[in-house]
């Protein structure tokens, strides 16, 4: 039941009814208790199949091209090209990865907005045509490298334009989409259509509606100049909840029907990432270290729990150098759940959780109340499926965490019933019963 990121061959347990993730979680919590108290990942792909399902229900007209850099892991990249979503890559790696699954090129787009000559190149030798561009600079970069390239405009929307200072932001502005249309031309580049992006973190609808508008605007533009433009890529920005996804729909289907309606020959096409894989990983780590402080030497952020008690600073044995990377740029979006059982009136302190390094930068939670820890225990990350899975660090000899895959027989049989099987896509899968039994000893026994 385990598999490591670099492996092709992997088994997925699939569970008996009554056996949920939490079972799971604790068997192999006492299994590396035992053997060496690794961080570990469980990988529930019945989740992603559920949020496939979602997104066929909710906005069935977009076709999805999952953005690969958000988790490239194998069994997340097979089962969603055994579901039939496209894949979104950055580079010539996540292109190689995706090809060798047997996706066609068609349903692949290179959406780096900074290329390297060479991996242009690659895409054109791989047949990978549909590509993004920003710039005069990149547009000259496509127009000597690939010659059957066809284009996305990447245009910018209202909630990047001008945005926080020091983040980079991508898309050209549509007063300068005539001159790169005109640059195109002149190039013998083909532009079929265009591309934008709305952030997650961005609450205003009403930035689609000026997005989508702006998109029209090209599209108009473009046909003047002679160019046959036929996709629209709404990009990513999903943050996996179905509310959100509704309210998303709710904005964008009237509108959709206004400028790009059916039968009109557009494929929109869209690149949700975190929305499939964030909620189906989990991540187990173990307390490593503890220091007591002084309650008063925490910033302020939590309720504190009385000046005369202590605080507690502890350091797992997973960081920002390993699977919480994104916490470096963005906001940890998990609250951390104790493992151990305890009791309901058990006090709570201030604390803080810190990976292996040392590091000023490797600070996961910087204040949270939790029952007074040891060193052993376990605490319990979820919604650890985006951007937790990049090349760790070499400091302190740091072990990538194997990953767990399951998947409940319901799920599995809700695959085959959509007739995906293991012998269409999914040729590195091998599906294993999984008898996990828990006693109620809380002791732990596992046939694979």
């Amino acid at each position: 039941m385990k598999g490591f990121i670099d492996d092709a061959n992997y088994s997925v347990g699939l569970l008996d009814e009554g056996t949920n993730l939490g079972n799971v979680i604790d068997n192999y919590v006492y299994e590396h208790t035992l053997t060496g108290k690794n961080a570990f990942f469980v990988g529930d792909l019945g989740k992603i199949v559920k949020k496939h399902s979602q997104w066929q229900n909710v906005v069935a007209q977009i076709k999805p091209f999952y953005t690969v850099k958000c988790n490239s892991t194998p069994a997340v990249l097979e089962i969603l090209g055994a579901l039939g979503t496209g894949f979104a890559c950055s580079n010539k790696t996540e292109m190689a990865l995706v090809q060798e699954l047997g996706v066609s090129p068609e349903n692949i787009i290179y959406i780096s907005p900074c290329k390297q000559v060479s991996q242009i190149k690659y895409a054109a030798k791989a047949g990978v045509n549909i590509m993004t561009c920003d710039n005069e600079i990149e547009l000259k970069k496509i127009a000597r490298n690939h010659p059957n390239a066809k284009v996305l405009l990447h245009i910018a929307t209202e909630d990047n334009i001008g945005g926080e200072e020091g983040n980079m932001k991508f898309g050209t502005s549509l007063k300068n989409c005539r001159h790169l249309l005109e640059c195109a031309k002149e190039l013998d580049v083909q532009i079929i259509g265009v591309k934008f992006h709305v952030s997650s973190a961005c609450k205003e609808s009403q930035v689609y509606v000026h997005a989508l508008s702006d998109a029209r605007c090209v599209f108009d533009m473009a046909g003047e100049f002679g160019f046959t433009m036929n996709m629209l890529d709404i990009g990513g920005g999903f943050t996996g909840t179905e509310f959100q996804l509704e309210e998303v729909n709710h904005v964008i289907s009237p509108l959709l029907d206004i400028y790009f309606p059916e039968g009109s020959g557009i494929k929109i096409i869209s690149e949700p990432g975190s929305y499939y894989v964030s909620s189906a990983f989990t991540l187990a780590v173990n307390i490593i270290a503890k220091k007591v402080v002084e309650n008063n030497k925490f910033s302020s952020g939590v309720e504190k729990t009385g000046s005369d008690e202590p605080a507690f600073v502890y350091y797992m044995n997973d960081g920002v150098y390993g699977s919480f990377a994104s916490k470096l740029s963005e906001d940890l979006n998990t609250i951390p759940e104790v493992h151990k059982k305890y009791k309901e009136d058990e006090p709570l302190f201030t604390s803080s959780l810190w990976g292996p390094s040392c590091d000023e930068l490797d600070q996961i939670v910087e204040n949270c109340l939790l029952p007074e820890l040891n060193v052993g225990d376990w605490l319990i990350f979820d919604n650890m499926g985006a951007d937790s899975f990049h090349e760790p660090s070499a400091f302190n000899d740091f072990q990538r965490p194997t990953i767990y895959y399951m998947m409940s027989f319901s799920d599995w049989y809700e695959m085959q019933d959509a007739g995906i099987t293991s012998d269409t896509m999914m040729k590195n899968f091998f599906f294993v019963p999984s008898c996990i039994q828990l006693s109620q000893e809380d002791s732990f026994t596992t046939e694979a």
